[in-house]
């Protein structure tokens, strides 16, 4: 009897971390995909214009400054697990929890691993988090290197000819 009410206090506490850690990264890469949306969207509208009127170096600075607003996307994404890992008491102190969170969603893994027994796994979904919102983030930003290309081409080949 003994075993199987172990067997059955594992099964839950991994399907309990399952569906918390997959309602996590749902909220997480929900809030990913609407930013870097919303950052890529404006991006080309702007570009599109400033292509149009041959603002070249316009597209430059649009450029590097989308690339600002991505870094604080994916900050606030670290953030927004260490919140939770606060607020589910996971994690007692809010800077360790935005250090182990960084850690995870980097994939770096240089934090210490401060979860308690039965919320071990959660780390693997803050590290598929930043996986999967890294991977989007790069997709993404190879059109805005295509744009930064037509400007840049079209800047310094009309200087050319």
């Amino acid at each position: 009897m003994d075993t199987a009410l172990t067997q059955f206090s594992f099964l839950w506490l991994l399907v309990r971390e399952i569906l918390v850690g997959t309602a996590l990264l749902l909220v997480v890469l929900i809030f990913h995909g609407g930013a870097i949306n919303h950052v890529i969207m404006r991006f080309e509208r702007l570009t599109t214009n400033n292509l149009a009127l041959k603002e070249y170096n316009w597209v430059f600075i649009h450029f590097y400054g989308v690339f600002i607003f991505i870094a604080l996307i994916h900050i606030f994404e670290v953030l927004i697990w260490a919140f939770f890992l606060v607020k589910l008491d996971l994690v007692g102190n809010a800077l360790i929890a935005i250090v182990f969170s960084g850690s995870c969603y980097t994939t770096v893994g240089f934090a210490t691993d401060n979860l308690p027994h039965g919320w071990k796994t959660i780390a693997f979904f803050i590290a598929f988090t930043g996986l999967f919102s890294l991977a989007w983030t790069t997709s993404a930003m190879i059109g805005m290197t295509n744009i930064y290309r037509e400007a840049w081409k079209a800047k310094y080949l009309r200087r050319n000819h």
